[in-house]
Parts: C-alpha cells; structure tokens; sequence
C-alpha cells in the first residue's frame, strides 16, 4: 500500500522551479528589508517603522522550509542552481549550507534513534531535572544558537579542530561523524567562505541598525526562538527507532502552503524525494490522518524531556522508497 501510493505521488508535477526561485527572489528581499532596508530608510523616519518586524519575525519558518528543500536538492532541478540557492539562502539565515544540510541529512538517516532524539534522556543514568536545562536550553533558542555560531568556531586553524574532534567528541558520535566530514578540505573551504559571508552580513545588519541594534537582538531571538521550538515539534513523544516516522499535523490551508507543506512531515519522512507542492498528494493516496494539531502539539513539547523507558520502542521500520 505504502509503495503503491508513493509511486502514484512520483508522477506529481516534480520540482517546481520557477515558484521556487520566485520565492527564493521573495525571501531575498525579506531579508533585504528585514535586515538594511528597515534599519537605513524606515526607521530614521519614523520609529513605529520597528513594528514591521513582527511579521518579517513570523515568516521565519516558512523560510527555512525553502532552506529545506535545497537540502533535498528539490529547489530546483539544476543541482548547481539548487546549490546555489540553497547557500545563498543559508546565509541569510545564519550558518553555512553545508552545516545545515549534513545535519539535516543525518537527521534523516538516525530520526528517532537514542543518540539523535531531542528530548530523550534514560532515567537509569541522569533524571528529569537533570535533564531539563539541556532540553529547554535546545528547544527555546540553542539550536539556532549552534548553528550561528558555528562560522566562528570553523575558522579556527584545522588542526584545532581536528584535535577537539579526536579529544573531545566520542568516536562515534553523532557529533563526531559530522565533523570528520566538515573537516574535509572541500567541506571546509566550502564552510569557512559561506561562514566569512554570514558573519559579514551581520556585521552589516549591526552597522546598519545603529543605536537601534536591540531591535536587531529581537529579531534575531525571534528567528532562534522560531526556529528551535518548531524544528522538533514533528518527533516529540514518537516511538524511538522507527527512523521513517514523523507526524503530520493540521494546519489550515492557508498557513500550510506558506509553510509549503512542511507540517506534512510523516509524509516528508517518507519519502524526502516529494516536492513540497506534492506532498498533499502523497498524504490523500496514503489515506494520511493527522496526529494531532501542528500548534497544539508545539505546546506539548514545554511538558519537557521524556525518559527513553516511557516512549513507545519500535523495531526500526524498513518502507520501500522508491527513486525520483
């Protein structure tokens, strides 16, 4: 049935490339605005211009959806343009492409084991308390915290790097896989150029901003408040082990395209090769029920860390998935 409906979905209308590059172009200028225009010619104006924040504040993780989809190579069909894209968008939004999509992508391939789970902690070693700080630390703004400030920490000379790797890290750590492959030459060069890039927009932003850089800080806190707090609402409270299993949570229509269907996430889960503009349909052949409200389930996350001995424990599930 899985296989019969997700082969069904392969023949959708594939990578739309022209309404991605024209929400690429999009958040190129909400960025723009958000960023130097604001700060430069609205706010000498009139200070009320601050409020315009609120909104950009808002579409913060439909922005990241776009990011999501040059991680899969689906925001365009030309794998140089999707690069392209896909870094220049990273930039903006804080951290290298290349960080970004490794840990996404392993994200993927260890989804719901005990090493990857956000809110996992095994109550024959630590306790809840113990754990909280840890976990309220990831998901109210650490995540994106990380993530900003990983340009800085890779322009460190490599062999610094490669010791704090060896002494610090376990070998196999997710942590530690993903550096021996950041501190590859290309991956590095690639990272340390998008890094210098990143840090040299906000620079910019800073300077632009002026005396008005707490308005900055708040909108930067948006974005890691945004973006931590939502990127696990998909897991939360799921069996441990099944590494193709996500929820997929209600939205109203509306707000379900500008997020370009990313609350279809067991879907997405899936299958990573759907386009987000298919995902509805992969979710209709695959008589899709939701497990619950996207925001309601959101909220439940501040219930705080779970002991491992409470979740539900699968067998990791093997789905036939077939090739774009």
């Amino acid at each position: 049935m899985v296989r019969q409906a997700e082969t069904r979905v392969q023949r959708g209308t594939g990578v739309p490339n022209a309404v991605n590059c024209a929400l690429a172009l999009f958040y190129l200028g909400v960025n723009l605005v958000e960023f130097f225009v604001l700060p430069l010619l609205l706010l000498p104006r009139d200070p009320r211009w601050g409020w315009l924040l609120l909104p950009l504040a808002l579409l913060t993780n439909p922005f990241w959806s776009l990011i999501h989809e040059a991680i899969h190579d689906l925001l365009h069909s030309n794998r140089s343009v999707n690069l392209i894209l896909g870094r220049i968008l990273a930039i903006m939004f804080g951290a290298p492409f290349r960080i970004l999509r490794l840990s996404h992508l392993l994200h993927h391939k260890l989804n719901r084991m005990p090493v990857e789970g956000t809110e996992y902690y095994d109550r024959d070693k630590t306790s809840k308390a113990a754990a909280a700080p840890g976990y309220y630390f990831q998901i109210l703004f650490g995540l994106y915290l990380v993530e900003v400030i990983s340009p800085l920490y890779f322009l460190l000379p490599q062999r610094w790097l490669e010791r704090f790797r060896v002494h610090y890290l376990p070998a196999q750590s997710v942590s530690s896989l993903l550096m021996q492959n950041w501190l590859g030459a290309q991956s590095l060069r690639e990272i340390r150029r998008d890094g210098a890039l990143t840090i040299l927009w906000l620079i910019l932003a800073f300077y632009a901003y002026g005396e008005n850089w707490p308005l900055l800080i708040a909108a930067l806190a948006a974005r890691a408040l945004l973006i931590s707090f939502l990127d696990n609402v998909y897991h939360y409270e799921t069996p441990v082990s099944d590494v193709f299993f996500a929820k997929n949570l209600s939205l109203p229509k509306p707000m379900a395209g500008l997020l370009l269907n990313f609350n279809l996430h067991g879907i997405h889960h899936v299958n990573p090769a759907i386009p987000w503009i298919d995902l509805p349909k992969g979710f209709a052949a695959q008589a899709g029920k939701y497990q619950g409200s996207y925001f309601t389930t959101a909220l439940h996350q501040l219930r705080g860390p779970i002991a491992l001995q409470d979740l539900p424990q699968s067998a990791p599930v093997l789905r036939v998935r077939p090739h774009p």
